[in-house]
C-alpha cells in the first residue's frame, strides 16, 4: 500500500507541529494541581483564583470551551450564579461552533493530532451545562429561563445519534478511508436530572399532566437505561398531593464526587499482507475479528512488516468518598437522600457513542503517517552512511511518535452523582444540615445552612455539594 500523501511532506508537517511547541500536541493538566483538595474543603474561591491565574497560559483559544466550563462550574459551586451562567453560556456557544467546524473539516483533518483542533466538548458536558444553568436560574428566581435550559437538555439527548452520524458521513468522504465510519448506538435516551427539574417547574405551575409525563419518562429511563441507573429509582411525591398538597415543600439536591477524567492507552499496530493487527486492545469497536485479544482489521493494499504506535483516550471514573447523604431540618431525625442521576455513568456512556469514530480515525492516521514516515526515511537515508542513517531513522520515529498523543481535554468540575430528597414543612425559616458520609459510615463533611426560608406555593430548592 502506497501512502496517499507525499511522505516527505508528512514528515515536514510533523516537524512543523513539533516546532510549534509540544504543548499543542498533548494535553497539559498542570493547572489542576492541588485543586481537588480545595474542592474537598469547599474552598471554591481559591480554586477560581488558581484557574484565573493560569488562564492565558493553560487555556489557549482552542481550549476556550474547557476554560469556560471549568470557571462556569466553579462559579456555580461558589454561589455566583450570574457569573456561572455567563461562563456556561460562552462554553455552550464555543462547543456548538467548534463542533460545527469539526464536521466540515473531518475529511480534511485525518492527519492532524486532535489536540491541535478546537475542543468541541464531550456530550455529557454539553448536556449537563444546561442542567446547571437551570439551577442557576432557579437560584436567581428566573423560572422561565430555567425552563428553557431544561428543554435544551432533552433536545440534546435526543440528537446524540444523529449528531455523530453527520461526523461519520464526512469522514467516509475522505479518500484515505479504508473502513466505514459509523458511531455506536446511544443507550442514553433521557436524563433523570433534566426530567426532575422539569417536573419541579411544572408542578410549581400546577401543570399536572406535564408532571405525569415527566414521571413516566423517568420510569422509562430506569427500565431502558440500566447502564446509567444501576440503583433503585427514587420515590416521588404521591399523586394524592395534587388534591391535598402539603403546606410547603423543600427539595434538597446534593451533588457528590467528580465526573470522570480522560486517560490514554497506548497500542501498537502490526501489519500483515492486507490486514493490520492492533495489539494491546481487547475492545472491538468495529466488530471485526478478534483473536486472542488482538483486533484484526482488513486493510487492502498494505504490506507486511510495519509497526506503528498510537494512543486512544478513554473515560476513567474517579472514585467518590461519599457513600451516603442525609439531611436534617431543625435537629429533626435525618432523612436519607436517594440517588437520582449518575453523571459519571452518562459521561462514559455518551463517550462510547463516538468511540468507534475516534478509534478508526486514530488508526487511519497512525497507518498513513507511519507508512509515509517509512518511505521518507528510505528516501532521506539512501545516500547516508550507516551511522547517520541510523540516527535519522530514530529521529523520524521520535518525531512521528511525538505527534501521536490522545486528546485528553475534559472539564474538571462536574460532579459524579446527584441525589434528592423532598421534605414537607410548614412555611417558615429553618436551619438545615446536609451530611455526607463515607461507605463505612464516617462523617466526611457537613454543609450547614442557617435561616433557610421555605415558602408555601413556591419552588424551594436547596442545593448542596461535596466534590470529593
Amino acid at each position: 500500500m502506497q501512502p496517499k500523501y507525499n511522505p516527505v511532506h508528512i514528515l515536514l508537517f510533523s516537524a512543523l507541529l513539533f516546532l510549534t511547541g509540544c504543548a499543542s500536541l498533548r494535553t497539559d493538566k498542570r493547572q489542576y494541581a492541588g485543586v481537588d483538595n480545595m474542592l474537598a474543603k469547599g474552598d471554591y474561591a481559591k480554586a477560581i483564583q488558581q484557574i484565573e491565574a493560569v488562564k492565558e497560559k493553560a487555556y489557549t483559544f482552542k481550549d476556550r470551551a474547557v476554560y469556560y466550563l471549568d470557571i462556569g462550574m466553579l462559579h456555580h459551586w461558589s454561589g455566583d450564579y450570574e457569573k456561572s451562567n455567563e461562563a456556561l453560556e460562552e462554553a455552550e456557544r464555543a462547543i456548538e461552533e467548534n463542533f460545527t467546524k469539526s464536521i466540515s473539516r473531518s475529511a480534511s483533518s485525518m492527519l492532524m493530532n486532535d489536540n491541535i483542533l478546537a475542543y468541541a466538548g464531550e456530550d455529557y458536558e454539553d448536556i449537563y451545562l444546561n442542567a446547571f444553568k437551570a439551577l442557576n436560574y432557579l437560584a436567581l428566581g428566573q423560572n422561565d429561563a430555567a425552563f428553557v435550559e431544561v428543554r435544551r437538555i432533552n433536545n440534546k439527548v435526543a440528537l446524540l445519534e444523529s449528531k455523530y452520524a453527520k461526523v461519520a458521513d464526512k469522514l467516509n468522504e475522505a479518500e484515505e478511508t479504508q473502513e466505514t465510519f459509523a458511531p455506536s448506538k446511544s443507550r442514553f435516551q433521557d436524563s433523570a436530572l433534566g426530567r426532575y427539574l422539569s417536573l419541579l417547574l411544572y408542578r410549581n405551575e400546577n401543570k399536572w399532566d406535564d408532571v405525569r409525563i415527566d414521571l413516566e419518562k423517568i420510569a422509562r429511563g430506569w427500565k431502558l437505561q440500566p447502564e446509567i441507573y444501576p440503583f433503585a429509582k427514587p420515590s416521588f411525591s404521591d399523586e394524592k398531593e395534587r388534591l391535598r398538597p402539603p403546606k410547603a415543600r423543600l427539595n434538597v439536591m446534593a451533588f457528590s464526587g467528580q465526573a470522570p477524567d480522560k486517560k490514554a492507552r497506548t497500542f501498537y499496530i502490526h501489519t500483515e499482507e492486507g490486514i493490520i493487527v492492533l495489539a494491546g486492545s481487547s475492545e472491538n469497536y468495529l466488530g471485526k475479528q478478534n483473536l486472542s485479544g488482538l483486533n484484526v482489521i482488513p486493510w487492502p493494499g498494505i504490506n507486511e512488516g510495519y509497526h506503528f504506535k498510537l494512543q486512544l483516550p478513554y473515560m476513567e471514573k474517579r472514585p467518590s468518598k461519599a457513600g451516603r447523604i442525609e439531611v436534617a431540618v431543625n435537629g429533626r431525625p435525618a432523612e436519607k437522600l436517594e440517588s437520582l442521576e449518575s453523571l459519571e455513568n452518562a459521561a462514559v456512556e455518551t463517550f462510547s457513542i463516538q468511540m468507534p469514530l475516534i478509534y478508526l480515525k486514530t488508526i487511519t492516521r497512525a497507518v498513513l503517517k507511519g507508512l509515509a514516515s517509512e518511505k521518507a526515511k528510505q528516501d532521506m537515508t539512501a545516500n547516508m552512511d550507516s551511522g547517520m542513517a541510523f540516527f535519522t531513522r530514530i529521529a523520524a520515529d521520535l518525531l512521528i511518535d511525538t505527534t501521536e498523543n490522545a486528546d485528553l481535554r475534559v472539564s474538571r468540575f462536574f460532579p459524579a452523582e446527584a441525589a434528592i430528597r423532598e421534605i414537607h414543612l410548614d412555611e417558615g425559616v429553618y436551619d438545615i444540615t446536609v451530611n455526607y458520609y463515607s461507605t463505612s459510615g464516617s462523617l466526611l463533611y457537613s454543609d450547614k445552612r442557617t435561616g433557610v426560608s421555605v415558602v408555601a406555593d413556591h419552588l424551594n430548592v436547596l442545593e448542596s455539594a461535596y466534590l470529593n
